[in-house]
């Protein structure tokens, strides 16, 4: 007569699992650090170096542009067109291909 083994009995015993220590958790809200109230704005952005190139008497060329902020033709382009004009709402002229920001005539 066979003996009939049952489907436990002839699984493999389970691997010992390791527990060295209790799982980490992050941290909760109240342990976090909070956010700095006030965040000092970078001095020197390459924004704020293109508008003030810009603002002077002579104006700049593209290429001084990109010399000054290591971007591509188009990215300067693009920044004036869209950052400047449209967001910042300043007024660009391009005269002979020479960028400045002049004054709005009240």
């Amino acid at each position: 007569m066979t003996t009939k083994t049952t489907r436990a009995a002839r699984r493999p015993a389970a691997k010992p699992t390791r527990r060295t220590g209790a799982k980490r958790r992050p941290p909760t809200k109240s342990a976090r650090k909070p956010a700095p109230a006030i965040v000092p704005a970078p001095t020197a952005s390459k924004q704020s170096q293109l508008i003030a190139m810009l603002r002077t008497p002579a104006g700049a060329k593209i290429e001084q542009l990109t010399e000054l902020t290591g971007w591509q033709p188009h990215t300067v382009r693009g920044t004036i067109s869209g950052t400047l004009r449209k967001r910042l709402k300043l007024n660009v002229t391009c005269v002979g291909h020479v960028y400045r920001i002049v004054q709005a005539q009240a």
